[in-house]
């Protein structure tokens, strides 16, 4: 059975323009490089071929990950989530019960979670305990900096898909 990955909408917009600059692009231009290089003589010694064919293969190594990850993508649009408890894609709001801070995250797969934009991955360890709370329940979450308890004070969709 293949593992599918969920992805919003504008994360696998995102993975296939990153493909199709690799493929189209990139690729190309590396090929080149390498041409160039071979033309200055001796492979053994020549780093600038040695560091063309290393970048090569970064670029088609990513090109067959992109392409294993978009063909399990399970994409959902995240504007039309259920929002009775926490689920991919649905952005939710935190209380610290400790500091009563409150912080908001979207929940969205590891290809496309980034804390510094306000999303987290479900995977992550905050992610997956919070996963089926409804507003009210609380959330213990056990970090590397030791135990942590949330109260989910809301859960809403996205304004995007």
């Amino acid at each position: 059975m293949v593992d599918r990955i969920p992805m919003s909408k504008r994360g696998h917009k995102a993975l296939k323009e990153e493909l199709s600059r690799l493929e189209k692009v990139e690729r190309i231009e590396v090929v080149k490089a390498i041409e160039v290089a071979r033309e200055h003589g001796d492979l053994k010694e020549n780093a600038e071929y040695h560091a063309a064919k290393e970048r090569q293969g970064h670029i088609e190594g990513r090109i067959i990950e992109l392409k294993d990850k978009l063909g399990r993508a399970e994409v959902i649009d995240c504007t039309q989530v259920d929002t009775s408890r926490v689920v991919f894609g649905t952005v939710v709001e935190l209380m610290d019960l400790e500091t009563e801070e409150e912080v908001t995250y979207q929940l969205l797969g590891p290809e496309e979670s980034d804390v510094k934009k306000g999303s987290i991955s479900v995977l992550s360890p905050i992610g997956s305990c919070m996963l089926g709370k409804e507003e009210g329940d609380e959330v213990i979450v056990n970090t590397p900096g030791g135990r942590r308890e949330f109260e989910v004070v809301e859960i809403r969709q996205s304004s995007f898909a």
